[in-house]
């Protein structure tokens, strides 16, 4: 008989064959057989001796074999907390990372609540930083544009599930869908990886759509377009913040500087590595 107990320890058991430590394999196994369930990971320990039907056991054994093949978890279960938020995610959109929140921390110290502020978020996959910053500042008009119509499904459907009805979804590439020159914040976590970083570190990725990855110019091309179309879209004056590699920060302040921005600096995430640039543009003489 499977039981909830004997199911977590063959996970735990194929985990580790593949290279999870103890406390990580047994972990992911809880929420995997979680997920399989609909319960939580409570409910394990407080059932432990109640066995699974024949159904649920091809379920797990199925999860089990595409996390053991390195499949991300969000993936197999369809969802990734992002600032407290429950979102929904697919192979069309991003993971959100923890280290994003930073560029959310950033863009809600800007303005007061009550203002009423125009922010851009280019490229927003799920609709993280844009669902982030609209949850916690209703008086604010988020725009959040991306190419892909499979994303933006994905971002609409989170912004319906969390009944969050500030923000609207744009289809374009970059600045080019947005319906106005008039923004106070413009944000972007754009693909920053080169292709020479693909083939170095691609293999952990290889679940997530490319082109929100690899970029061209040394993983700058992407960056590069932003940094100088947002200027056109900016009040004036404007704030542009970038999410980027922890080894392109001086690029990108120079970058900056030579589009005209300034009081531009890097924030740090909580790892102590270089992770968001940021400046102001400004008209000459203001």
């Amino acid at each position: 008989m499977r039981t909830l107990a004997s199911e977590l320890t063959r996970a735990q058991q194929v985990l580790q064959e593949r290279g999870w430590d103890k406390a990580d394999s047994l972990l992911e196994a809880q929420l995997l057989l979680a997920f399989t369930l609909n319960k939580t990971r409570s409910y394990l320990y407080t059932h432990a001796d109640a066995s699974l039907s024949e159904k649920e056991s091809e379920a797990f054994t199925n999860y089990l074999n595409r996390r053991a093949q390195g499949e991300p978890l969000a993936y197999i279960t369809g969802h990734k907390e992002f600032w407290s938020l429950d979102l929904l995610v697919t192979r069309d959109t991003l993971i959100p990372r923890p280290e994003t929140e930073l560029i959310v921390d950033i863009a809600l110290s800007l303005f007061p609540a009550e203002e009423n502020i125009k922010v851009a978020d280019l490229g927003t996959g799920s609709g993280a930083i844009a669902l982030a910053i609209a949850h916690e500042r209703p008086n604010w008009q988020i725009h959040a544009s991306d190419i892909s119509e499979k994303a933006l499904q994905i971002a609409s459907k989170n912004a319906q599930r969390l009944e969050i009805d500030n923000i609207s979804f744009l289809q374009g590439n970059w600045c080019s869908a947005l319906p106005s020159q008039d923004f106070d914040i413009m944000i972007s976590n754009p693909p920053y990886l080169s292709e020479e970083d693909w083939v170095k570190f691609g293999s952990g990725l290889t679940y997530e759509p490319y082109q929100a990855l690899v970029t061209k110019e040394q993983g700058l091309a992407a960056i590069s377009t932003i940094i100088t179309s947002s200027k056109a879209y900016l009040k004036q004056p404007g704030y542009l913040l970038i999410e980027h590699g922890y080894l392109q920060g001086e690029a990108i302040r120079s970058l900056f500087k030579a589009a005209g921005f300034g009081s531009v600096c890097t924030k740090k995430d909580l790892a102590g590595q270089e992770r968001v640039t940021q400046g102001i543009f400004y008209l000459p003489n203001t």
